[in-house]
């Protein structure tokens, strides 16, 4: 019998961590983060990492476990989350797994070993290089030459995605697809449960995450970044981090700071299409539509029913 994970899923600033959180001590159980910006030490107003006050308590997992500017596989992530949760299960609780980011989560309930493990520094300066230097349609035909499949299905200008399934090439020798089917397992390690919270309206999901950025601002984001800035550690997978490189450019000087606050909330909002539209292909997801502080209570009702129906006791 497979074990079980409850997972809370949903695009940024959709109420997650509050979900998580009271339903962990309803369980008496612990939280494992799935976010992939909220593991560096150092960025904690950016990333929405939940203070020692909101935690309330409930111990989180794979927060601060990686230096800013160090680069983080998802393979990496699989290895050490999948500890914490076996850890849990062996204390008698059934951990919740709670983050944005659906590759770490996927990562973690198949329990698939990945392609590569993303510390190839000098293939993916090289592939950068190239597109930086020849542009990004060059860098995509190198790909069309060695993995059709993969150029198909990733647009030339998603520059990061088209550099990686070149270094899977240059690491196995074989492509990212190939690689993927051979790690992959038959079925999921884990038994999840996958409870997804987003409004019912678009514009309701963008007018928080505006809200979000605002507040982020008012806690002091633009020191944390320039702290990460001028210490040389906003590099690497932290440097492509939604909220840090935006503010970059106020920082160097060249963009007054509204611009860059407006770019935030644009890729904020983007970012959240994205979360949205991974989920959305996802059959096993239970949607949870919270759309006030009001209906608190409410979703989480629903959310133990759902756990109930499963065979989650309390």
């Amino acid at each position: 019998m497979k074990q079980t994970l409850i997972c809370i899923a949903g695009p940024t600033a959709s109420g997650k961590t509050a979900l998580s959180i009271a339903l962990a001590k309803l369980l008496d159980t612990e939280i494992i983060s799935s976010d992939s910006m909220q593991l560096y030490r150092g960025m904690d107003i950016g990333t929405a990492k939940p203070d020692m006050a909101e935690r309330d308590g409930v111990v989180h997992h794979m927060f601060d476990v990686a230096d800013a500017g160090e680069n983080f596989s998802v393979a990496r992530y699989q290895q050490m989350a999948d500890a914490c949760a076996q850890d849990i299960i062996s204390r008698g609780k059934i951990p919740i797994v709670c983050g944005g980011t659906g590759l770490y989560l996927n990562a973690l309930i198949d329990g698939s070993a990945f392609s590569g493990d993303e510390t190839n520094l000098e293939a993916r300066e090289k592939y950068n290089a190239i597109a930086r230097e020849q542009g990004a349609h060059a860098l995509h035909e190198m790909l069309r030459a060695v993995d059709p499949e993969s150029a198909d299905r990733i647009h030339e200008n998603n520059v990061k995605r088209v550099v990686r399934a070149l270094e899977v090439y240059d690491q196995t020798n074989m492509t990212i697809g190939e690689m993927n089917a051979k790690n992959k397992r038959l079925e999921p390690k884990y038994d999840a449960i996958l409870l997804a919270l987003c409004p019912t309206e678009r514009q309701m999901l963008y007018d928080r995450i505006d809200r979000r950025v605002d507040q982020m601002m008012q806690l002091g984001l633009v020191e944390e970044v320039r702290h990460l800035w001028e210490s040389g550690r906003l590099t690497g997978t932290a440097g492509q981090a939604i909220g840090y490189k935006e503010l970059v450019p106020y920082l160097e000087g060249t963009t007054p700071l509204s611009t860059c606050v407006d770019t935030l909330k644009r890729a904020s909002r983007n970012y959240a299409k994205r979360q949205l539209t991974w989920l959305r292909r996802d059959t096993r997801v239970h949607w949870l539509y919270y759309n006030s502080p009001e209906e608190f209570p409410a979703i989480l009702q629903q959310a133990t029913e759902i756990l109930t129906a499963r065979g989650v006791t309390y």
